[in-house]
């Protein structure tokens, strides 16, 4: 029988082709992101632009109402969701020191003189604890990233951050250093923001929510409108205690929880309508720092030497003028041209401050979505 045996060659097995991963795009950032840091920027640049208007014009001080009543706190909310990952790791202290320190001493320094050239007064003094106007935004941001493991690491971080906010509420004798009244009352919203997932984005942005958000800001505005004679926009501001405002101190313990209550509502209605596809200024999200830092210059340069003195600019025409003017201004502010110029002190990179890090995998700079007030750390998935 063996000799009726076909022999067969041996089988031979053909390992799968192992297909290579498709290559990335140049880019991974989130274009809704980008979209909502851009759009918060102007709605900055606006807030400051309708300021001198608000003297006279009740339109005017509807919209600055509204719009002071939420853009700060979505800007906390926004560095709270892209802070998340941040550790004590050395590459992520360094951009912390070379995307928030850094910016912060420079710009403190450069608006104070010009603060000193354009009032004359060259004995204003320099003071890195007391910031100066926006530049409060940095040193909050600083406290609140360089605190992030402890609030990522408390079971309940919002109560304990939102207690904080009505203690500094309640408290006149807190001082004004490093804004630290700014500091805490705005912390939880960037607390809340480090609780965040993408989820909840996506929730927000369902067909359901964004027609519920149109009732409610049309509402926004339209109470901003009725109270705009007599409520002082200085509620919205937190630079001090309650009691600047001629209330009891114990105020506080309910005007904290309700503005609170009020902005996120309104940031959640602003986030609703926020474009989740790539626009026309989607790339402009990546340059807001710049947009921030920059436009305090313009905004101040118009009070020196009052811009707003002609009769023609406070009237409709006039404010829609001084609009378009702010839109276009931080736009402008925010484009690939103005960031090459400014980068060397926005974004250095100083690679020969720091030792190297051997086990630290190179940045890619074009990928992260990780500067701050507005482009925050890297973003997680």
């Amino acid at each position: 029988m063996s000799g009726n045996v076909t022999q067969y060659p041996p089988t031979l097995t053909v390992p799968p082709v192992r297909k290579t991963p498709p290559a990335r795009g140049p880019s991974t950032r989130d274009p809704y992101f980008d979209n909502a840091k851009y759009l918060t920027i102007v709605l900055v640049a606006c807030g400051h632009a309708w300021e001198p208007l608000t003297h006279g014009s009740r339109a005017a001080t509807a919209l600055y109402l509204t719009v002071y009543a939420f853009h700060m706190p979505a800007f906390a909310l926004i560095s709270g969701y892209f802070s998340r990952s941040f550790d004590m790791a050395p590459g992520r202290l360094r951009r912390l020191l070379t995307g928030v320190v850094l910016p912060y001493v420079v710009f403190e320094t450069a608006y104070t003189l010009f603060y000193r050239w354009a009032q004359n007064d060259w004995g204003y003094p320099l003071s890195l604890l007391d910031p100066w106007y926006v530049m409060w935004f940095l040193m909050a941001l600083f406290i609140w990233r360089i605190t992030t493991p402890v609030w990522l690491a408390l079971r309940y971080p919002l109560p304990v951050a939102l207690g904080l906010a009505v203690l500094a509420s309640v408290s006149p004798d807190l001082g004004g250093d490093i804004s630290i009244q700014r500091t805490l009352q705005f912390l939880p919203f960037f607390v809340l923001g480090l609780t965040l997932r993408a989820e909840h984005f996506e929730r927000l942005r369902t067909r359901r929510v964004r027609l519920w958000a149109l009732p409610v800001g049309v509402g926004a505005l339209v109470t901003a409108y009725g109270v705009a004679p007599w409520f002082s926009a200085s509620w919205f501001y937190h630079r001090g205690a309650v009691t600047g405002q001629g209330v009891s101190r114990w105020v506080g313990l309910v005007s904290a929880p309700a503005l609170f209550c009020l902005a996120l509502l309104l940031t959640a209605c602003f986030l609703a309508w926020v474009p989740r596809r790539r626009t026309w200024f989607t790339a402009l999200g990546a340059g807001t720092m710049y947009g921030y830092l920059l436009h305090g210059f313009v905004i101040k340069s118009s009070r020196f030497w009052e811009w707003y003195t002609p009769a023609w600019v406070r009237t409709p025409l006039g404010e829609i003028a001084v609009t378009a003017l702010a839109v276009g201004g931080i736009t402008l502010l925010c484009s690939p041209p103005v960031r090459a110029v400014f980068r060397c002190v926005v974004e250095p990179r100083m690679e020969w401050a720091f030792r190297s890090s051997g086990n630290e995998a190179p940045r890619n700079r074009s990928v992260s979505q990780d500067r701050d007030v507005p482009q925050e750390a890297a973003q997680t998935r």
